[in-house]
């Protein structure tokens, strides 16, 4: 499957004691679907970490273009919430959403667990060294052992902060911004946590990229667009 597409939707975020069985029912049987049924939306991945401390769900979005993420489409979906989704929303705590554009990917495939690290730019120059030197970076961290997939992506927060119906349901949040979001997967857990450290020094001692903030998941559901077609 792989993540398909030239940008990417990541979301972090936590469920309200006692909220987690419904919205994990609501998040597989009508929410993904719908998302991956709308044009452009490409794969969809639902990653979860039951025992942390914050940000306990996140979910991945790949998408053709960054313009996928503020599509007529797309936010007719996002004025117009099923009932079910204006049911489960208010549920939802530390809500952060970020749409990137992907300017550099290494491997293939699917890995069973994910870690997102998010980065601050160093330097006026940041993006544009990033982007000198992107392919590079993510060639270097797809070498480190238990390493399957990187991508990385420059956060484009103009996309994603547009606020509609569906924003307003969800209780006021306040998180913190950021301007990358690399994606590393591993075929396995344990290796994946292995590997950070060396791919978290490989991002800093690039001089590009500092203050990394890091969460590891499992890869709980997956969908993608061929899985909706034909589908109600």
């Amino acid at each position: 499957m792989g993540m398909n597409g030239n940008a990417f939707l990541a979301i972090w975020h936590d469920i309200e004691e006692g909220g987690h069985a419904e919205y994990i029912e609501w998040h597989t049987r009508e929410h993904m679907p719908e998302r991956l049924s709308i044009p452009g939306f490409r794969t969809g991945k639902r990653l979860h970490a039951p025992s942390a401390s914050r940000y306990v769900f996140g979910t991945v979005y790949s998408g053709e273009t960054l313009e996928t993420f503020r599509s007529p489409d797309y936010l007719e979906r996002l004025h117009n919430p099923t009932p079910w989704t204006t049911a489960v929303a208010p549920s939802f705590r530390n809500f952060l959403r970020v749409a990137c554009e992907r300017i550099a990917e290494a491997g293939h495939g699917d890995g069973g667990s994910m870690a997102t690290i998010r980065f601050d730019l160093s330097g006026d120059d940041g993006e544009t060294r990033l982007r000198a030197s992107a392919q590079a970076l993510a060639d270097a961290m797809l070498a480190v052992r238990g390493v399957s997939c990187v991508h990385v992506g420059v956060s484009r927060n103009e996309v994603s902060s547009v606020r509609t119906k569906e924003t307003e349901l969800r209780a006021v949040m306040n998180e913190t911004v950021f301007d990358v979001v690399v994606l590393v997967e591993g075929s396995s857990s344990a290796g994946l946590r292995a590997a950070l450290p060396e791919v978290e020094r490989l991002a800093v001692e690039s001089g590009i990229l500092q203050a990394p903030v890091t969460d590891i998941y499992e890869t709980a559901f997956s969908i993608t667009s061929e899985d909706m077609r034909g589908a109600p």
